[in-house]
């Protein structure tokens, strides 16, 4: 499908320029192609949630704070009693990845 959308975009780029095809549309287009690239969420056990914490230095109130969820549920997520959704999985992944930082306003 990727493949295929990606020329669906080449196309849409080349009418554009001759004015057949509306800057929306391909901007849709780019979009959808885009999100494609958007890595999956990786699945996290107890003890990796809780080691990512520690390596940030951060409390289970703090990790509760960014990833909007209570710190009952981090505490949960921690002793294997309950997995995080996947929104909150995915902030997770981000922390993990790029340090606790990039939420800091």
């Amino acid at each position: 499908m990727t493949e295929r959308l990606k020329r669906i975009q080449g196309m849409a780029h080349r009418y554009n320029k001759l004015g057949v095809v509306k800057d929306e549309t391909v901007a849709s287009i780019d979009t959808a192609v885009n999100a494609r690239k958007i890595p999956e969420v990786r699945e996290m056990t107890g003890k990796q949630i809780k080691e990512v914490r520690a390596r940030y230095n951060m409390s289970q109130a703090v990790l509760a704070m960014i990833t909007g969820m209570s710190v009952e549920s981090v505490s949960k997520w921690e002793r294997n009693e309950s997995k995080p959704n996947k929104a909150a999985l995915r902030i997770i992944n981000i922390i993990d990845a790029k340090s606790p930082d990039i939420f800091m306003v």
